[in-house]
Parts: C-alpha cells; structure tokens; sequence
C-alpha cells in the first residue's frame, strides 16, 4: 500500500496521527490508585494534609492535581488518628481547627459542628454575598477570630518539614503505595 492510500484509510477512519487537534488515546491506562490528574499545568499532583499546632504532619492524601480542597476534607478527617501518650483509643478530634477558604463550604462546617470541633475558616466572598442577599434566611455569619487564625502557618511549616525530609518521595513516584507509611517525627 503506498503512502497516500495509507493516509487516506487512516483518515477515513478518523483523525490523522499527526492532527494537532486529535488527542489520541493512551495505550495504558491510568491505575485508579495513582494520584494523577490533568490540570492547567499538565499532569499534576495534590498534597492534602493535616499538621497539629507545632507543624507536625498527621495526615497525609495524594490526589490528582484537578481534585478540589473541599471533597478530601472529609477523607482527612476520617484518617485523623494522634496516639495518646498512655494507654486507650487514639484522638480523632482536635480541639480546633484552622483551615484556609478552601475549605469553606456549608458541609465543611456541618462536619465539624456535629463532630463537637471548634474551627476558624475564613468565609469566601461569594459565600458571604449569597447569605447576605438571603437576609435573615441566610443566618449569621460563621465566627472568626482573626488572632487564631493568624497561626495558619504551622500547614505551611509541616510542609516545609516534609519538604526537608530525605525520605519524602519525589514528585515522580505518585502512587499510595509508594508513600512511606512512617513518620519523621516521633508519637508523643
């Protein structure tokens, strides 16, 4: 078959390999266990994570870089899990929360309100517009204190610390199972 007549069946069957808009598919597919997702960026990984008041990691999830903040909000809190210092079961509530706007959803709160968990989430802008349009059926706005969430950096610290540990795996390796499942730092 010479080249003309190949083009010409590859193209009567759809678009040509060398078609800037064809997207051809992957010859293997992504396992549903990687953390890898598309975004703007191309392919990336997103780092949830919960750290205690002096930016100690506890929790840890990988997800796809196009998953949002607020959906693995629950996940993370369900992994929540601080051994006491003496016998008996592990501590699954914190005393309170601080989370940035990310996490600002009415579900969000409910989850905290029914678990008995004091928080400071800053509330959105558009969040606050579409209560205050409601009038009174909006409700109160959710309590903040400004002075307690100003120690919002102990995440990005627990980050920093993560960053620093040999053992924490390169972005390449983005699999659950290739995460360590030790701690840097020592249970108290």
């Amino acid at each position: 078959m010479t080249r003309r007549r190949a083009r010409r069946a590859s193209s009567a069957r759809g678009a040509s390999p060398n078609d800037k808009n064809s997207h051809p598919e992957p010859l293997i597919g992504e396992p549903a266990d990687h953390a890898i997702g598309r975004s703007r960026g191309g392919l990336t990984t997103k780092v949830h994570a919960l750290t205690d008041g002096a930016g100690r990691v506890l929790v840890v999830l990988l997800t796809g870089g196009n998953v949002h903040d607020s959906p693995m909000f629950t996940p993370l809190m369900a992994a929540l899990r601080v051994a006491r210092a003496g016998p008996g079961r592990p501590r699954t509530r914190p005393d309170h929360l601080l989370a940035d706007k990310g996490y600002s959803s009415r579900a969000n709160r409910r989850v905290l309100r029914d678990r008995g968990i004091g928080h400071t989430i800053p509330e959105k802008t558009d969040q606050a517009a579409h209560r205050r349009r409601r009038g009174s059926a909006g409700g109160r706005p959710p309590g903040f204190d400004s002075d307690r969430y100003a120690r919002r950096n102990t995440i990005e610290r627990g980050f920093c610390q993560l960053k620093q540990w040999a053992a924490w795996p390169p972005a390449t390796t983005s699999t659950p199972a290739t995460t360590p499942a030790r701690s840097p730092w020592p249970r108290y």
